[in-house]
């Protein structure tokens, strides 16, 4: 019998958590020893998340990080900011390997991380070798990663609907970001914004160009050589998961609307969980809730000759726990369906 792969989980209480225990929980490689939470340690997992009744699953608890670093060979982090950084620092000089959920290393520059977070980053010496872990960027990276950034789910959205043209030299700039996410999106903990009564009927925008995740994105165009302005712009929609970004791209040159089709089917040709719609044909989110796949679809406005590129995801699952699952299924060798073949649930 193949041997398992020692995992825990940090965060294991919350959204994201548990949809990192649904796809761990059946991954055939994989088992599960620790699960780390804050106000709900010593409650059992079903009593948290109780969707996953019936399991065989470690009790939850407040982790003791050494404990967990001699007892665990990779740890997902599913933590606030801060917090993440410091025990993943502590779990990498101990040798454990690390996908961190969270944004403490997705950007690269700390004075950028305490712009944007308001407080010095907590680990800055192991910035340098963290792998900014956009599977389908990062997959030469991954197997020797010892420390993986998982990035946003509006910012995998966006990279993934721009890279094609920014890899080929199409894009020019400023680019402007549409997004709308469920209420998921915001954590588990308890808010007023959040509250039914304040969402159900509503939409409304949020952190208009100051979100965190637009200097995420600015900073994956450059990775790809473009470094072009970004506005970014989410919504809050009243629904519980679900992602979609509607890209508005101007280009360098102009490019036919078969041409871009092309160059998406191209770019993505062989990726098991990017998925570029027909011509005519535009992603919803509902077509992608439950599972790893974005569907992505492009088109030339020919008034203005501006790409227009709209991606749809579950912000849970390649927004989040799947394309962490992704990572580490390419960390170590494995196929990177492996816990991740669900389709999206309809209706």
């Amino acid at each position: 019998m193949d041997r398992r792969l020692r995992v825990g989980v940090a965060g294991a209480s919350g959204y994201v958590g548990g949809e990192l225990l649904r796809r761990l929980g059946r991954h055939p490689r994989v088992r599960l020893v620790r699960l780390g939470a804050q106000e709900r340690a010593g409650r059992a997992v079903a009593q948290v998340h109780p969707a996953l009744r019936g399991g065989n699953w470690p009790p939850l608890e407040t982790p003791d990080w050494e404990a967990w670093a001699a007892d665990c060979e990779v740890v997902f982090l599913a933590l606030p900011h801060g917090v993440a950084g410091e025990a993943a620092a502590g779990l990498r000089a101990a040798g454990v390997r690390v996908i961190d959920l969270g944004p403490d290393f997705r950007l690269r520059d700390p004075a950028v991380y305490e712009a944007v977070y308001g407080r010095p980053h907590s680990a800055p010496e192991r910035l340098a070798e963290a792998v900014y872990g956009l599977t389908e960027l990062a997959r030469p990276a991954l197997p020797t990663a010892g420390l993986v950034a998982n990035p946003g789910c509006y910012a995998t959205a966006a990279a993934l609907a721009l890279r094609p043209l920014a890899a080929a030299g199409w894009l020019a700039g400023p680019v402007i970001v549409d997004g709308k996410s469920g209420v998921s999106g915001a954590g588990r903990s308890a808010r007023v914004d959040l509250l039914a009564a304040e969402v159900d009927g509503n939409l409304r925008p949020y952190h208009v160009g100051v979100h965190r995740h637009e200097p995420e994105m600015a900073q994956t165009l450059a990775a790809l050589g473009v470094a072009v302005p970004v506005l970014f712009a989410p919504h809050l929609v009243p629904m519980p998961r679900g992602l979609l970004v509607t890209v508005y791209a101007p280009l360098a040159r102009p490019l036919g609307a078969s041409a871009a089709q092309a160059l998406y089917e191209d770019a993505y040709a062989g990726e098991p969980f990017v998925r570029v719609l027909p011509p005519g044909e535009w992603p919803q989110t509902k077509a992608t809730w439950g599972s790893n796949y974005v569907d992505v679809a492009v088109q030339v406005h020919p008034a203005s000759g501006v790409a227009v590129v709209a991606a749809a995801l579950d912000n849970l699952g390649k927004g989040a726990a799947g394309q962490a699952v992704q990572n580490l299924n390419a960390m170590q060798g494995w196929p990177e369906t492996w816990g991740l073949e669900d389709a999206p649930v309809w209706p």
